[in-house]
C-alpha cells in the first residue's frame, strides 16, 4: 500500500545556483520541510527526535519556475529510529530520492530512547509497505 505525506514545495530565486538550477544544498532543507510537515501532520510533539542519517541520490536537474513537490512516508521503524524515505518531484518525474534516518532522542541524558509506543504505532500506520 502507498500511504505518502505530500507538500508542495515554493520554489525561491535563492534556491538557484549560477548554472539556474536548484542547488544541491537545497534538497536537504526541501525533505526536511517535509518531515518537518509530515511529523505536524501526524499530531506528533516536535523535537522528539534527531537526525542521525540523511542520503540524496540526484535523478534529474530541477530548475525555477517548475512544480516541486516532497513526498514522505515510513520504511522502517526500529527500537529507537525511524527510517523515513522521501521523493522530491519536478513536473512529476522523480528529481531526488532521500532516506533519512531519525533518532528518538532524550536530551536530558543526551541519548537515544525507545521510540514511545503512541508514535510507533502511528508511524506504523505510514509505513509503505513493499
Amino acid at each position: 500500500m502507498k500511504r505518502r505525506f505530500g507538500l508542495d514545495i515554493q520554489v525561491r530565486f535563492g534556491d538557484t545556483d549560477a548554472l539556474g538550477h536548484i542547488n544541491n544544498a537545497t534538497y536537504a532543507t526541501y525533505a526536511e520541510l517535509g518531515r518537518v510537515e509530515f511529523v505536524r501532520a501526524l499530531g506528533l510533539p516536535p523535537g522528539g527526535f534527531i537526525l542521525a542519517r540523511l542520503a540524496l541520490d540526484y535523478r534529474k536537474q530541477v530548475r525555477l519556475g517548475e512544480r516541486v513537490r516532497v513526498e514522505t512516508w515510513v520504511e522502517r521503524v526500529g527500537n529507537s529510529s525511524i527510517t523515513m524515505r522521501q521523493e522530491v518531484v519536478a513536473d512529476d518525474e522523480l528529481a531526488v530520492e532521500v532516506e533519512a534516518v531519525a533518532v528518538w532522542f532524550d536530551y536530558g541524558t543526551n541519548m537515544p530512547v525507545r521510540v514511545p509506543d503512541e508514535a510507533r504505532r502511528v508511524f506504523e500506520e505510514w509505513r509503505e509497505s513493499q
